[in-house]
């Protein structure tokens, strides 16, 4: 063998080895490389980065719910007393407001004041009339005991004296009739309120007691609640009520009578709600359905955000954290509310802490990671 020959031997064989030892030295690094992968499939990444709280007492109000009608506290009917007169004039209308003794219409006065006049010529003549009776009588009482009339004719003229008075006190009552029906000529408001019908027109002849206005007397208006007989027993007269109305106005009203009756039918009975003023609550009109809420206290409850309840299949839950960082779905019944806080209950363990933030998001079982969040102090907290 050459010198070259042997070169290149040496040179494959060197090459060879370097090859071999560069591949022994690569496979375990290639082989670590997946051991990070692993690693990572050991430790689950959160599925979310929540906040929590744990449930705070809080004193809540306890609250009756019940619907109803609303009506005028009382109508007042207001009519003619004048039969047969000409309605001259007409000065309200519906949604007024009116006083007491206000003139809300005018019948024609002309027939009326003709019928007065007459009365006043019947009772003048009347009058004259009693006084030549009572000369008359005057004098015959004088020749009584001269003889020169007889006891008869002294007796007519005493009747005839009593006559006349009689004719005079008749005459004046008809003057008096007719006075009233001149008074009568002007309708008047027969207390304060709001006029809430009008069928009175101007020109038409209308007969004694047709109606004219219907007044909401005082303005005042009531709610008639309809109440379950089990729960008329936990109502008090004062008792405060907020009623509210269908536009979503609200008004605070107090109980003012208590029926002392249920209905056979539905088995309920009927609490009445006084309501202010008609103008200061433009939102109640009578004939209105409502529906109200009678304060009957206050009772303390474990309270959560309202964000930490979630609806899921029909049913209210919380999501409650455990000890290994995963959450574990609790169903709770949900109830009153106050500003951002709801009222639970449900069974869930002592010193338990709810997702509050991010609840909607989580499954039963998932793991996530708990962050700090700034406490908030529960409304109305019991100490």
């Amino acid at each position: 063998m050459t010198r070259i020959q042997r070169n290149v031997s040496i040179t494959a064989v060197v090459l060879a080895l370097v090859a071999a030892g560069w591949w022994f030295t690569r496979q375990p690094a290639s082989e670590a490389a997946p051991q990070p992968a692993k690693a990572d499939a050991a430790q689950p990444r959160p599925a979310l980065t929540v906040r929590v709280a744990a449930p705070e007492p809080a004193e809540l109000p306890v609250t009756l719910a019940a619907n109803g009608n609303i009506a005028a506290w009382q109508e007042a009917s207001v009519g003619s007393e004048s039969a047969g007169l000409r309605l001259a004039e007409v000065r309200v209308n519906v949604g007024d407001v009116v006083r007491r003794g206000q003139v809300l219409a005018r019948f024609a006065p002309e027939t009326v004041d003709a019928d007065v006049a007459q009365a006043k010529a019947a009772l003048a003549e009347a009058r004259a009339t009693a006084a030549d009776a009572a000369g008359n009588a005057a004098r015959a009482r004088t020749l009584e005991k001269t003889g020169a009339l007889s006891q008869q004719q002294i007796t007519q003229y005493q009747t005839a004296e009593q006559t006349a008075k009689a004719r005079v006190e008749a005459a004046e009552a008809v003057l008096a009739a007719q006075q009233v029906r001149g008074r009568n000529t002007q309708v008047l408001a027969p207390d304060d309120g709001v006029i809430s019908a009008r069928s009175a027109t101007v020109g038409s002849v209308v007969g004694s007691g047709t109606e004219l206005f219907r007044l909401i007397r005082q303005g005042r208006l009531e709610w008639r609640a309809e109440v379950g007989a089990a729960e008329l027993g936990r109502l008090a007269v004062g008792m405060p009520v907020r009623v509210t109305a269908p536009d979503g106005a609200q008004v605070q009203g107090k109980v003012r009578s208590i029926a002392p009756t249920v209905d056979a039918q539905t088995r309920n009975g009927l609490v009445y709600v006084d309501i202010p003023s008609v103008q200061a609550h433009k939102g109640f009109k009578a004939g209105m359905f409502a529906r109200g809420e009678f304060a009957l206290g206050k009772s303390v409850a474990q309270t959560v955000p309202q964000a930490a309840v979630v609806p899921r299949d029909g049913f209210n839950t919380v999501m409650v954290l455990q000890a290994d960082s995963r959450v574990q779905m609790r169903k709770v019944q949900a109830g009153r509310r106050m500003g951002e806080r709801i009222e639970i209950t449900g069974d869930l363990p002592a010193g338990a802490r709810v997702v509050t933030e991010g609840a909607g998001f989580l499954n039963d079982g998932d793991l996530v990671r708990v962050v700090d969040a700034a406490p908030a102090e529960a409304p109305g907290v019991a100490k």
